[in-house]
């Protein structure tokens, strides 16, 4: 064994980073190739994936047809939960394990490409539920090897889900999201249609771009990947890494594209630019924080989407409450990004600049940098019209004892805060964040 072998073996700290994403075709009417994609590469029968309000929208009738054309056989699968849970999870579970299927199509938002995902899992390699849920709720096993084909095909401009090997899902029983998150379980292809955004609801298309901005925003300041303990073998390297030079530039990008183009894409729907800009820069964070990973927004709501009380927003149809995924994250930025501003005050900046803020009259950095990106993002929410806080969705101070609990074991994403977070800190971000502005 070489000398310098040797020295990379005897590191406490991670060296390298392993950058991997789905193959994306990005372009006004892909949709209409997944036939042939799926009878190019021998696949004969396939399970699509969406749910019951997309049924009978364009995206899944032109999957169909295109299916029907290429003699693929299918059966459809329109039972997916919006923001789904171990319970919703588990029925896709049982329908693909009996269904035998050559490949999955999975045509929605995250919470169909991420049912998709654990479906395809679990028909695959067979284990008991918890056995791949992130540790330390779950085991935290290993994908033990390659999955069948995925394509996924997102009718929304948010999740990215479409380039990770992460599947998110509440657990009913612990009140709180978390979910599995490994490379393997990376679409085969990505069809990245803009015109399968054209009719998203408002507050979709807002929540949607709000989760871009976040993961991009996460991405950028989580901790450097050479920061990280090295695993003892690169099968445990997680899936999440840290910031790297190659995410950076994903991130970046998808914070340029979603400051210029976000609140045209909500306004205006048909604008074609807007919303192509909208749904390439979701992919582009995806392939960001696919890699990155995510941080304290995300970790902090987790429990906040899992122990929502009756908070049913304006324009989305559904018959139990729900706090959207993208909304759950923007409403604790503000408050992590105040906390994390110390770690890293340039990267803060940066992404302030990016975002409109005029960053020449900053003479501390180290006090300054995180509230003025906390700032910009209270901006945007009022543009927006976001609720103002978690106060205004239902949760109180009384809340924040178990919001703390649900995010400290999320130890996947919060482990990779710039700024490490105990439970003292967590409560004082959840207590600044139950209201964003005055």
């Amino acid at each position: 064994m070489g000398s310098w072998t040797k020295l990379v073996f005897t590191m406490q700290k991670e060296y390298a980073v392993q950058i991997s994403s789905s193959n994306l075709r990005f372009g006004a009417g892909v949709t209409r190739e997944v036939g042939m994609d799926l009878a190019d590469r021998g696949i004969k029968r396939v399970l699509v994936l969406t749910d019951a309000n997309l049924k009978r929208l364009q995206p899944v009738q032109t999957v169909l047809e295109s299916l029907e054309s290429e003699n693929i056989e299918y059966d459809l699968f329109a039972e997916v939960r919006v923001e789904p849970t171990d319970i919703s999870v588990k029925q896709a579970v049982a329908v693909a394990v009996a269904g035998k299927y050559d490949g999955y199509v999975a045509v929605g938002g995250g919470s169909v490409m991420d049912t998709a995902k654990a479906a395809n899992l679990y028909a695959s390699y067979p284990d008991d539920f918890y056995a791949y849920i992130n540790a330390p709720i779950g085991q935290g096993k290993p994908v033990p090897g390659p999955v069948k084909p995925l394509i996924a095909i997102p009718t929304t401009a948010g999740t990215g889900s479409e380039t990770t090997g992460v599947s998110i899902m509440d657990l009913t029983e612990h009140h709180a999201k978390t979910g599995i998150a490994h490379h393997l379980l990376k679409p085969t292809l990505g069809l990245v249609d803009p015109e399968n955004t054209r009719t998203m609801p408002a507050i979709i298309a807002a929540c949607s771009g709000l989760d871009v901005l976040c993961h991009a925003l996460e991405s950028y300041t989580a901790m450097p990947f050479n920061q990280r303990p090295r695993p003892e073998r690169p099968m445990y390297r997680p899936a999440y890494q840290g910031s790297n030079p190659i995410s950076d530039i994903w991130a970046l990008k998808a914070v340029t594209l979603t400051s210029q183009n976000l609140l045209t894409a909500v306004q205006d729907p048909e604008n074609t630019n807007a919303r192509s800009n909208m749904i390439l820069a979701a992919s582009m964070a995806g392939m960001g924080f696919g890699n990155a990973g995510v941080h304290l927004c995300h970790g902090m709501s987790y429990p906040v989407s899992g122990m929502v009380h009756s908070y049913r927003p304006e324009g989305i149809n559904l018959d139990y409450p729900i706090i959207p995924h993208g909304m759950s994250v923007i409403l604790n930025a503000p408050a992590v990004f105040r906390f994390t501003g110390k770690a890293d005050p340039q990267r803060h900046l940066t992404l302030a600049e990016i975002m409109g803020a005029d960053i020449s009259s900053i003479r501390s950095p180290i006090d300054e940098a995180g509230e003025l990106l906390a700032d910009c993002i209270v901006d945007l929410m009022k543009k927006l019209e976001i609720p103002n806080g978690l106060s205004a969705v239902g949760y109180t101070s009384e809340d924040i004892p178990n919001l703390v609990a649900g995010t400290i074991p999320q130890h996947r994403v919060t482990k990779i805060s710039p700024r490490q977070a105990g439970a003292s800190d967590l409560e004082k971000m959840f207590t600044d964040a139950l209201k964003a502005w005055d």
